[in-house]
């Protein structure tokens, strides 16, 4: 009972992980919310990065030495692309210059 508790406790912090941006992420962000990545694999996903440029698909991780298609597949859902991160948030609408009092 004990180890079904422990293996639902683990599965429920990927459950709740943020999507990142993989072209502007740190490795420690990538560490911390990339499931099957640690330090060392962050640290190749940015020097691939910073040797080859931004990555266009999620294919493209696969090309990181230590990285997988199935810890790509896995990561999937939380990883966005440069700009797709700005398409996904809404922009906030401008708020109108409220007029001058006059004195």
């Amino acid at each position: 009972m004990k180890k079904l508790f422990t293996i639902l406790m683990l599965c429920s912090f990927s459950v709740f992980a943020e999507p990142i941006d993989i072209n502007r992420a740190d490795a420690e962000t990538i560490a911390k919310e990339l499931t099957g990545i640690g330090p060392k694999k962050a640290e190749a996903i940015l020097q691939y990065r910073k040797e080859h440029g931004d990555f266009k698909t999620p294919k493209d991780l696969e090309n990181v030495p230590g990285i997988g298609a199935k810890t790509v597949q896995q990561n999937e859902k939380n990883i966005i692309f440069g700009d797709s991160a700005a398409a996904e948030k809404p922009a906030k609408p401008e708020k109108p210059a409220e007029p001058k009092k006059a004195k």
